[in-house]
């Protein structure tokens, strides 16, 4: 139940953190808000290393720089899959693939699920893709290239997380300050080679430091929730991302939600009951 909570309060950090960000991004380049991001980020994870404590073990370093990888190369291809669209087909592939391959390998890892488990953990999944499929899913066919890139940066989101989840349990915050360090350098050096294409609009400064720290503290319970609980359950309950953010969206900028995502939201709650049984 402590692994489902801490679960739940990621998926909400990082919906939370997507709505700002998207915000953000509105105003001015993606790459602008992230430079802003991705520090304010790392501040937090700092701040939380004489609190939580952090052993830079081998293996901490290790995992902790493989997840930072994974989360350049996840904002780069998510980037790129954005720009050919069309999103209401794509989202909700990169969605499910995030949420179906660590729960394929907590699997292969040897966890088992109960009965309502097995019920539960396919409906979410049911509910990653609804919730994440705005308003006439289908309508459009994506290209060949489209679809690969919503495969890979739905690969590079799942591989953060199964690496945060491979390191050692008493490292503490190392992975995700280590993670946080190499994927904030690649991201400020992708910005330092593509500044004449960034524009001249400033950043939403306040915004965008907002999302940061939100995205760390969704790294950070998704982190803990593993720990205490299955790779599988934590990370399907942890792509239901898209909720927080559909549920801002309406609330903050009275933005319609479709019935497709209505039915998402209902079986997404259905599906963490079931799990919370498990």
């Amino acid at each position: 139940m402590i692994a489902l909570l801490l679960a739940l309060g990621s998926s909400l950090a990082y919906g939370c953190a997507d709505f700002l960000g998207g915000l953000g991004a509105r105003k001015a380049h993606v790459l602008r808000t992230v430079m802003i991001a991705a520090p304010a980020s790392l501040a937090v994870e700092l701040l939380l290393w004489p609190v939580l404590g952090a052993s830079f073990s081998a293996a901490a370093l290790g995992w902790g720089a493989a997840s930072g990888i994974a989360s350049a190369a996840a904002f780069a291809l998510l980037y790129r899959t954005l720009a050919i669209g069309p999103m209401n087909v794509l989202s909700p592939v990169t969605a499910l693939v995030s949420a179906a391959l660590p729960v394929g390998v907590g699997l292969l890892q040897g966890e088992h699920l109960a009965a309502a488990g097995l019920v539960g953990l396919p409906l979410a999944l049911v509910a990653v893709v609804l919730v994440s499929a705005g308003h006439g899913a289908g309508s459009a066919r994506p290209s060949r290239t489209a679809l690969l890139l919503a495969f890979g940066a739905g690969a590079a989101i799942a591989l953060q997380l199964i690496f945060l989840h491979q390191a050692p349990s008493d490292s503490g915050v190392a992975p995700l300050i280590v993670g946080r360090a190499v994927s904030s350098a690649v991201t400020l050096a992708a910005a330092g080679l593509l500044h004449r294409r960034l524009g001249p609009e400033r950043p939403a400064y306040a915004m965008s430091a907002a999302a940061g720290v939100l995205d760390s503290l969704a790294n950070l319970l998704f982190l803990l929730a593993a720990r205490s609980g299955d790779l599988a359950v934590v990370a399907v309950i942890t792509a239901l991302y898209p909720a927080g953010t559909v549920l801002l969206a309406r609330g903050v900028l009275a933005e319609r939600i479709h019935r497709g995502q209505l039915v998402g939201l209902g079986t997404a709650a259905v599906a963490v009951s079931l799990l919370a049984l498990t």
